[in-house]
């Protein structure tokens, strides 16, 4: 058996020999393993040098260890009766399979070789069970005891508490002995729960006799739960005291930030405050970093639209434009785009109101009207970094779009949001803000248009045959049998009938002929005319294919895209 050093030694030789790491990021590691005694592998991994599932499968090579990987694995149910969720937790480790005949139980854990534990579990089980471990990450793991072992909202026992005086043990952490307020362990536990659900928003809406809460899933808000109005004014310091707030300011608007760890993985909160009739609203928008950066194949987007995306990445030098209201994900698809450009070859550069989620290599920078830096003008400061590609988080104003485009002229691949409702919308609205038509022609590489809609819950959608009007609404001939689907609900989907949300995409790619339109100032009809010549497909064609599919149904896309325009 390697001792520690070895191990540790071996890790990073093998990392190094893999290409996966360079050697001047081993020694980055080695230092801050001196620093923080954490382990070699969990450092490489928080540096970002790596991702958790490969650093789980060199592990596993290293050690001669099985590893697992839980996002595909369904953990056997007499597995998880053998381990309570308080042990699994503390210890991080999932009870995976239980083989009942060989008595042999099979956890999954992020240190196979940590025997202490490991003996504490025999001990517990009573020496009758043996152990086999497989090794995975240890996001992953918290995640998944999340998943299978279901988390109960201890809002109700703290509420208990506080109405009583009697302690909720259920809502003090495993792991910890110390005892914290019951208001802290309130908003803290709202804060896990909208986290766990998938939520994008909680909104904290004070009323004239109650306090509601209401959470943003999947781009629609529900209410959760309703309060007393006698907790606001404590939730209120609280939710200040986290962000930052000045908690003495109730009358004019505050921003905030909160960056906690939940399930095992790192959430920042940008905590907004705003003065109502009844008291302070705060919002918080939820920015989860393992889900704002998404490979571009996962996205959802259809084969034809991805093919076209890649293409215009693939130019050197212009100005590739994303549209759609707010909450329609066009930051997720920026970031996703920049990762696929992502590499040591390249100098990718950010302006951003704010920046939302960290990612390595690239420089990002927030704007920032105390120092007057606005778009423009770190444009214009980003010029002089030597960029290749650049990012502007939204063009606002003629100042901000003239040094996009200048960017564009000179060499530079740039990538932006704009306000509109249509790809080819894109186009007068950048006329409209004052950007010549000489420099829009032959800069824009491309225009994309995004919205969001929710998928049918595979567990729940109920098949009906589509009604003439349907039919009608999707330019479908009267005389075709067609099948439609339609939302339910069950515990799957929690009663909603959706779960999980895909985009729409409209791609108009910019060549010779759309940028002669352009240049003398055509109008949108004829823009449109040439963008259908050239095969440009609508939003509601692409809605219209999902629904078609059974991904989602007809209420679902109208109402994100005008699907009026089909009747015939």
């Amino acid at each position: 058996m390697l001792d520690h050093s070895e191990k540790r030694k071996l890790l990073g030789q093998i990392l190094v020999e893999q290409g996966i790491i360079t050697r001047d990021q081993l020694r980055i590691a080695l230092t801050e393993q001196k620093r923080t005694s954490k382990p070699l592998g969990k450092i490489i991994v928080s540096l970002g040098f790596v991702s958790e599932a490969v650093m789980r499968d060199v592990l596993g090579e290293v050690l001669g260890q099985e590893s697992v990987e839980l996002i595909s694995a369904v953990p056997d149910p007499e597995a998880l009766k053998l381990i309570p969720k308080e042990m699994a937790r503390k210890f991080t480790i999932l009870p995976v399979t239980f083989d009942i005949d060989e008595r042999i139980l099979t956890i999954a854990t992020v240190d196979a070789n940590d025997l202490p534990t490991l003996d504490r579990i025999r001990a517990f089980l009573g020496g009758r069970i043996q152990l086999k471990t497989l090794l995975s990450g240890e996001i992953e793991i918290q995640n998944s005891i999340d998943q299978f072992y279901g988390y109960e909202l201890s809002v109700d026992g703290i509420l208990h508490e506080i109405e009583t005086g009697e302690v909720d043990y259920d809502s003090l952490q495993a792991d910890t002995d110390e005892y914290s307020h019951p208001l802290v362990r309130l908003v803290d536990a709202m804060l896990s729960d909208a986290v766990k659900r998938g939520a994008s928003d909680i909104h904290f809406e004070p009323e004239e006799g109650f306090l509601r809460i209401r959470y943003r899933i999947d781009g629609v808000l529900r209410q959760i739960r309703s309060l007393h109005k006698n907790y606001w004014s404590a939730i209120t310091v609280r939710l200040k005291v986290m962000s930052g707030m000045n908690i003495a300011e109730t009358r004019a608007p505050q921003d905030g930030r909160i960056s906690l760890t939940i399930s095992g993985r790192p959430i920042d909160f940008r905590v907004a405050a705003q003065i109502t009739t009844h008291g302070e609203n705060i919002v918080l928008r939820i920015l989860d970093r393992q889900k704002g950066i998404v490979p571009i194949a996962k996205l959802g987007f259809a084969d034809e639209a991805l093919g076209t995306l890649r293409v215009m990445m693939a130019r050197p030098e212009g100005i590739i434009l994303i549209t759609g209201p707010t909450g329609s994900g066009k930051t997720t698809t920026l970031y996703s785009m920049l990762n696929y450009l992502n590499s040591e070859a390249v100098n990718i550069m950010t302006l951003e109101d704010p920046v939302e989620y960290p990612m390595a290599t690239i420089r990002q920078t927030s704007v920032n009207e105390a120092v007057k830096l606005d778009f423009a003008n770190g444009i214009r400061s980003i010029m002089r970094q030597d960029p290749d590609i650049i990012l502007v988080g939204e063009i606002r104003d003629r100042d901000t779009a003239n040094m996009a485009f200048s960017a564009a002229m000179t060499g530079h691949q740039v990538y932006t949001t704009l306000h509109t409702n249509s790809a080819i919308g894109a186009i007068p609205r950048l006329l409209d803000i004052g950007v010549l038509p000489d420099i829009l022609a032959g800069n824009i590489i491309g225009v994309i248009a995004q919205r969001l809609v929710r998928v049918l819950c595979p567990h729940c959608k109920h098949a009906y045959a589509a009604t003439e009007v349907e039919k009608s609404i999707m330019g479908i001939d009267n005389s075709e049998e067609l099948t439609l689907y339609r939302a339910r609900g069950c515990k799957h989907c929690d009663q909603q009938g959706y779960k999980g949300r895909v985009a729409l995409l409209e791609v108009l790619r910019m060549d010779g002929d759309l940028d002669e339109l352009v240049a003398r100032r055509a109008t949108m009809r004829e823009v449109a005319s040439m963008a259908y010549e050239k095969g440009f497909k609508p939003l509601a064609g692409d809605g219209i294919a999902r629904i078609r599919a059974g991904i989602t149904s007809v209420e679902e896309v109208s109402r994100v895209v005008d699907l009026t325009g089909n009747i015939h």
